[in-house]
């Protein structure tokens, strides 16, 4: 996969649920729940030691599953998530290092920001897809479209604070390519095993999605 082709899934799929397993035995339900929500897609963060194998899971039992690493800090998380499988790399912001060598393998990687400078970090790199974080805690929807104004050429992934309540108003900008979502599958859920209350998020987030179509991609 490339970034165009990312860009291409982002803009299909509207909403990407961001989790962090606590153990690698939640991967395949989840990964289930997932596909038969109708959201076949997965951020999987290294902030547990679950990660790695977590994402390794997921790629094996269910090759449907589009999964992304997310929390990516350094060269070698990019390297144990590619070595697991993992299809794309997300990082909390705009590390050099990390995208550069991201780049150099060509691997799509989203990038966080929450200015202008880091755009245009992203731009200088032809980066055309971000991920906007924090973005509640930034300025939320205020601060994407005075960002979004001048940059005609960049999509967005709002993550942090995004919630079904706001969903479909950041899914209603143009620049909005899909939301980071942590609430779909959330820590609780997860370490309580109640995978029919994150079936029944995913399926209200895929409904949300559906009311907001995202904008045609660049050619």
């Amino acid at each position: 996969m490339n970034s165009s082709h990312l860009l291409e899934h982002l803009h299909r799929l509207r909403v990407v649920p961001v989790v962090t397993l606590p153990d690698v035995r939640q991967a395949d339900p989840l990964g289930e729940t997932l596909l038969e929500a109708g959201l076949p897609v997965a951020e999987i963060t290294f902030r547990t030691g679950a990660a790695r194998d977590g994402i390794a899971a997921l790629r094996l039992r269910h090759p449907d599953l589009l999964v992304g690493a997310g929390t990516v800090l350094d060269r070698a998380t990019v390297d144990r998530a590619l070595d697991a499988g993992a299809q794309f790399i997300v990082a909390p912001g705009f590390n050099p290092d990390v995208v550069d060598h991201c780049l150099r393998l060509n691997v799509p990687v989203v990038p966080g920001v929450n200015n202008p400078t880091g755009i245009e970090a992203a731009l200088a790199r032809g980066l055309s897809l971000v991920k906007y974080f924090p973005a509640e805690a930034s300025g939320g929807l205020r601060l994407l479209d005075a960002m979004a104004a001048p940059y005609d050429r960049v999509s967005f992934m709002p993550t942090g604070g995004v919630t079904p309540d706001n969903l479909g108003d950041y899914l209603s900008r143009p620049c909005v390519a899909a939301c980071g979502g942590t609430w779909i599958a959330g820590a609780s859920l997860l370490a309580e095993g109640d995978f029919a209350a994150i079936a029944d998020n995913a399926r209200r987030a895929v409904e949300i999605a559906a009311a907001r179509p995202g904008a045609a991609t660049a050619s």
